[in-house]
């Protein structure tokens, strides 16, 4: 099997984004986002994921955290896309339902080539740290259309705020991990269609 990893670089007048990402990883990360939260969120993603994920961004944070998380969602999907390849001989389809102390969180996803995110999560605060809570679902989203991704988040028993995010990154790390798992059954692509 050939390594699974791809790594690009995206230069904006808004974001330098470069990211290296790993499929067949061992959970290993190095974040820099200039974001905190959204460091920690990526940090745990990789590791419960078992990705290993290089992530360096310099945003216009002097306007706001939007660019700077938007950006990497669309890199990360991008790599995410690339690291697959053909998708021979993967699951195609993973899901996790996470808890987090009180938070219960259902992420399915489908590496179906069709994008689309349904994404169902009422935030009670603006802010986690100095990541805005409305740019969950940007990043989520961005991730979705680049990468090809059917992707389904849903809170299914909301609580803290931090909490809600969290489990929701390491739900679709352990999603993830699922559908681009490698079954020995799957000698070709799983679709009837012979492609994703």
């Amino acid at each position: 099997m050939s390594e699974r990893i791809s790594k690009l670089t995206r230069k904006t007048k808004e974001t330098d984004i470069a990211i290296s990402f790993s499929i067949d990883g061992s959970g290993k990360s190095q974040i820099n986002t200039g974001i905190g939260f959204f460091n920690h969120m990526l940090e745990g993603f990789a590791r419960h994921g078992f990705f290993d994920l290089e992530v360096n961004c310099e945003g216009d944070l002097a306007v706001d955290c939007h660019h700077t998380i938007e950006d990497c969602g669309i890199v990360l999907g991008n790599t995410i896309k690339n690291a697959l390849g053909d998708k021979k001989g993967i699951k195609r389809y993973g899901s996790c339902i996470l808890p987090m102390d009180e938070t219960l969180v259902l992420c399915a996803i489908d590496l179906s080539g069709r994008p689309y995110l349904n994404f169902e999560a009422d935030f009670t605060v603006e802010k986690v740290g100095y990541m805005d809570t409305e740019m969950v679902k940007e990043f989520f989203y961005a991730i979705s259309y680049t990468a090809g991704m059917n992707l389904h988040i849903k809170v299914l028993n909301s609580g803290n705020n931090h909490h809600m995010v969290e489990a929701m990154f390491k739900a679709f790390a352990r999603a993830l991990d699922e559908a681009t798992t490698i079954d020995p059954r799957i000698t070709d692509i799983l679709s009837t269609k012979g492609s994703l």
